[in-house]
């Protein structure tokens, strides 16, 4: 079985890259791991991440392109803000039979593929407070819940798209294209004023057609939160801890990373943890 994780990143994210896959390398050499292009400028950030974290680049980068010419087909123009963002959706056809998908504002603090394990019970696992610190902000417009769209019970299962984990097959091509399509024709469902673009539908995509959903947080004795917003994290060792709890990884969602970020100095940690291949960076930096 084939088992690893997917990013989706070009030139512009290219120094999260970095520091993301610092994070991961840092505590799994071998896992395999799939750059999912964002859009045509890729060549800085493939060419390092391939050479010093052995990235491998998306393999069907056809498939990538029909996938993206039926986004803007099945969504008006002004629908969604980014509609590349609607990439990452290829997980479920790619190669990788168990995934993990991780935004490149992250940084990750145990071998991350470990969680594929839960794979066993589940088909789709999250892991944020999303559903009790935002509710349905950024997520769904109150006609959902006028509607009866979800069951309370499934509104409680919203989540943050940055991180989830899943398996191929269990969402296939035509069903997510039929459900995408419904999507399109009910603009007034999804909450886009903070200019999410990818975390709404995602949303939809998963409480419609995914049934055996765990979120980490919300079983007995879970796990930690993970938003870089919650400013009572304390910092041991060059990991994130709540209390006495390890965070499994923290997500910047939301923010840019620049001097007086929170937690930027640990940023700085995982972008630098390769400095002795700096001058290789650099070389192809200069390319």
């Amino acid at each position: 079985m084939n088992r690893g994780i997917y990013i989706v990143g070009n030139d512009r994210v290219m120094e999260n890259a970095i520091a993301l896959l610092n994070s991961i390398r840092r505590y799994d050499k071998d896992v395999t791991v799939y750059l999912i292009p964002f859009n045509d400028d890729y060549q800085q950030i493939s060419e390092i991440l391939t050479t010093v974290h052995n990235v491998q680049i998306f393999p069907d980068l056809e498939l990538l392109s029909q996938f993206t010419q039926k986004i803007g087909e099945i969504f008006p123009q002004d629908f969604l803000a980014l509609p590349n963002k609607m990439r990452k959706l290829v997980a479920w056809f790619g190669p990788l039979d168990e995934f993990i998908y991780i935004d490149t504002d992250i940084i990750v603090f145990e071998k991350i593929a470990d969680n594929l394990d839960k794979l066993a019970e589940f088909d789709f696992i999250c892991c944020d407070y999303h559903h009790k610190s935002e509710g349905l902000r950024n997520v769904f417009s109150p006609v959902v819940r006028e509607k009866e769209i979800f069951t309370e019970a499934q509104l409680q299962d919203v989540f943050n798209s940055g991180f989830f984990a899943s398996k191929k097959g269990c969402i296939t091509a035509q069903i997510m294209e039929d459900t995408l399509r419904e999507c399109a024709t009910h603009k007034e469902y999804f909450d886009f004023s903070c200019g999410v673009t990818d975390q709404p539908i995602l949303n939809y995509l998963i409480l419609k057609l995914i049934d055996k959903r765990c979120n980490l947080v919300r079983v007995p004795g879970g796990e930690a939160g993970s938003w870089a917003g919650s400013l009572h994290f304390q910092e041991k060792n060059f990991i994130l801890f709540d209390n006495k709890q390890q965070l499994k990884y923290v997500h910047w969602a939301g923010m840019k990373m620049k001097p007086g970020t929170p937690y930027y100095k640990l940023w700085e940690h995982y972008h630098h943890l390769h400095e002795p291949k700096r001058p290789l960076l650099q070389r192809l930096l200069s390319r």
